[in-house]
């Protein structure tokens, strides 16, 4: 019995001198809190080679967030009729495989993709009576949150009767406010901390549908969330397919048609509930993918030429700031942090240009093994307390 008391005594110290050695003090000599507010003036890059306790405070909630790619991603070699007829296919890892829409988040500091959890809810990207293209998946940021808006289901209807928002700093998602009238090929976007969604089709077409809009502001507190009815577009011009509205100085700017085709413009001011024609310059130059940095300046990529262009508002022209093949046929992109993040064509990966740098550089960041790029956001790294 004693014999069993003391080897319970040894474990136990060897044990506590194992934690010891494991915890290391961020700084020594500076209390961790102290510590902290003095790391928290690096750059995380410069933190993460150093030591483990390091990387675990760069990724922890208290640790200022550094910003981080994500992605919607589907199977390189999927087969839509299993997306459609699942129970068709008796070999559930092989229904999995090909049903693969994924959201994922890639980490520049460490270099890695993470899969994130999976929303609460089947999207549908493909579809066997389209199977040269993908059903669209509108998403959009805001506030630091990746919100899903619009997609379709087998059926042909709108899939979402209320969005679906991802919390980085959570991992997890959760449902927002239902909306009147769920919609699909909608014009989707965000400005000022609130997501609007206009035009559009339900579940078949309506002109009320087609022109009407409705706005959802995230600055309220959760308990008192609900979309709120905007002025509508003038027409349906804007629900024939997803369309892009990019927040930018108090205002949605959006064409009705993609790439370089014959196409309309128009501009919502968020302040006046207003709609307007698109100048002139900046229709004439909207050749493709567009985003805005911070809401203040707009960029594009000129998908036939792969071209990226940045909107100056007093010449009411796009000015030149690179050209690679990588941006050729670049099929969505997004703005945050002083990059420009482009999905490649076939969403084969994902170019990040450095709009601060002078001359602009550009290079690509690769999916994941059999995977390719759908849509890409720039948010907040997602918190890692035990990392």
């Amino acid at each position: 019995m004693t014999a069993t008391n003391g080897s319970d005594t040894d474990g136990a110290a060897t044990k506590r001198r194992k934690q010891d050695h494991e915890y290391q003090p961020l700084l020594p000599g500076l209390p961790d809190h102290i510590a902290q507010l003095c790391l928290s003036l690096l750059h995380p890059s410069l933190l993460f080679p150093v030591s483990r306790s390091w990387r675990r405070l760069i990724y922890s909630p208290s640790f200022p967030p550094f910003l981080s790619l994500y992605a919607l991603l589907s199977s390189s070699s999927s087969n839509p009729t299993s997306q459609i007829f699942p129970h068709q296919n008796q070999n559930q890892n092989q229904i999995q495989s090909s049903n693969s829409i994924q959201f994922h988040s890639f980490d520049p500091i460490s270099s890695k993709w993470d899969l994130l959890p999976p929303p609460p809810l089947n999207l549908l990207l493909r579809h066997p009576s389209f199977i040269s293209r993908n059903l669209p998946i509108q998403s959009v940021t805001v506030s630091g949150h990746l919100v899903l808006l619009a997609a379709t289901t087998h059926h042909f209807l709108p899939a979402l009767s209320r969005p679906l928002i991802f919390n980085p700093l959570s991992n997890t998602w959760s449902f927002g406010p239902p909306i009147s009238a769920p919609r699909r090929w909608c014009a989707a976007g965000s400005a000022r901390g609130a997501v609007y969604v206009g035009s559009g089709v339900g579940s078949h077409y309506s002109r009320d549908v087609a022109r009407s809009a409705e706005r959802w502001d995230l600055k309220r507190d959760c308990l008192g969330w609900r979309w709120e009815k905007t002025a509508g577009p003038k027409d349906g011009r804007f629900s024939r397919e997803a369309v892009e509205a990019v927040g930018w100085r108090g205002k949605l700017c959006m064409v009705n048609v993609k790439g370089d085709a014959v196409k309309e413009g128009l501009v919502y001011d968020v302040e006046r509930d207003l709609w307007e024609e698109m100048p002139k310059g900046m229709l004439i130059g909207w050749k493709g993918a567009a985003a805005a940095m911070d809401e203040d300046v707009i960029f594009v990529v000129d998908e036939g030429k792969g071209v990226l262009r940045q909107y100056n508002p007093e010449m009411d022209c796009w000015e030149e700031l690179l050209q690679s093949e990588e941006l050729k046929g670049a099929e969505q992109i997004v703005a945050g942090g002083g990059r420009v993040c482009a999905v490649c064509a076939e969403g084969r990966g994902i170019a990040v240009v450095d709009v601060v740098a002078r001359p602009a550089r550009l290079w690509v960041v690769d999916p994941p093994p059999a995977l390719q790029a759908v849509a890409v956001h720039i948010l907040p790294r997602i918190s890692r307390p035990e990392s």
